[in-house]
């Protein structure tokens, strides 16, 4: 059956985040690894999310970048407000409480937020892997030293992590989509790769009076509008589809709404990492994704024009 087939014949209507072990993603067992991509296809077609365990990332890794964010967001505001990403032509910086909007019908968002690309660990002046990034162009800005020494160590080391993390799961999405394992690796080799990191004060129903208070941190929204939680589990971190690959496969792999309102009473911290393809990578549907029912949905674009365009929309500059 073609992959159009099988996309008419998936059910969004899930009552749960599946969660994929990814102990055999490097075998070299051919058996092993169509067992693995099939699990990434259920999951990317049918629900958009979905837990990986046995990632490879340290939990040293983890746990140090998020004491050091932590450490960072407790920094008085008018030290945070001196590396304002309203200051940068890359959105690269702080932005504080209410600064984005990620639901254009919504109320602005209950988060501040740092945001930066890649960069290597030794500063260089002239980072080759960065130089033709175009419409993103430039380069991070970071707290000084002197008040938040080991910040940009922390959050840059976990960084790297989550961006190998990343190109070990690209041959398993090309896999899903019946493609060679190699399909995207020219399109990945300088990826957009932007990583937020977040901090949700505790909020009260007066705060976002749209969601019904307690709820889970994070939840999403299957496709009888239903929300269903994705709670932290231990040991796995959350995989979200996005939008890219809703244009690269016409909405064959799912970008899923979801939502996050911190009603615990307590401090949250998140920090998702955006990775996608190169910037100047043409966004076109993948042909098998495409017939006479399923005709392509969205315009063409680069990667970097679709990135700074979204970027644009959520920070209002």
């Amino acid at each position: 059956m073609s992959l159009v087939g099988v996309a008419n014949k998936a059910d969004p209507s899930f009552s749960r985040i599946p969660i994929i072990d990814l102990q055999n993603i490097s075998t070299a067992d051919p058996t092993l690894k169509q067992e693995l991509s099939e699990k990434i296809r259920d999951a990317c077609m049918n629900v958009g999310f979905f837990y990986v365990k046995n990632h490879g990332i340290p939990v040293a890794t983890l746990e140090n970048a998020l004491a050091e964010s932590k450490n960072f967001f407790a920094l008085p505001l008018e030290t945070k407000m001196e590396i304002d990403m309203r200051k940068t032509p890359n959105f690269k910086g702080y932005n504080p409480l209410f600064s984005s909007n990620n639901d254009p019908n919504g109320l602005k968002d209950m988060h501040e937020g740092f945001e930066f690309g890649w960069e290597e660990m030794a500063p260089q002046e002239r980072d080759e892997k960065r130089a033709e990034d175009g419409v993103m162009a430039g380069s991070n800005v970071w707290p000084p030293k002197e008040d938040a020494p080991a910040f940009r160590e922390a959050v840059l080391s976990y960084y790297h992590a989550a961006v190998n993390l990343g190109k070990l799961l690209f041959p398993l999405f090309a896999r899903a989509l019946d493609l060679p394992e190699t399909f995207f690796d020219d399109k990945t080799k300088n990826s957009a790769a932007l990583m937020r990191v977040l901090h949700y004060p505790p909020q009260t129903p007066d705060v976002d009076e749209k969601t019904d208070p307690p709820i889970q941190s994070l939840q999403v929204l299957n496709a009888s509008k239903q929300w269903i939680d994705a709670p932290p589990i231990p040991g796995t971190l959350v995989v979200n589809l996005g939008d890219q690959f809703a244009r690269w496969t016409n909405d064959i792999f799912k970008s899923t709404v979801h939502r996050a309102a911190n009603k615990s009473g307590a401090e949250r911290y998140s920090i998702p990492l955006f990775f996608g393809t190169d910037y100047d990578v043409r966004l076109e549907p993948i042909e098998s994704c495409v017939s006479a029912e399923r005709p392509p949905k969205y315009e063409i674009i680069t990667a970097g024009e679709y990135v700074k365009e979204r970027l644009k929309a959520t920070y209002g500059h």
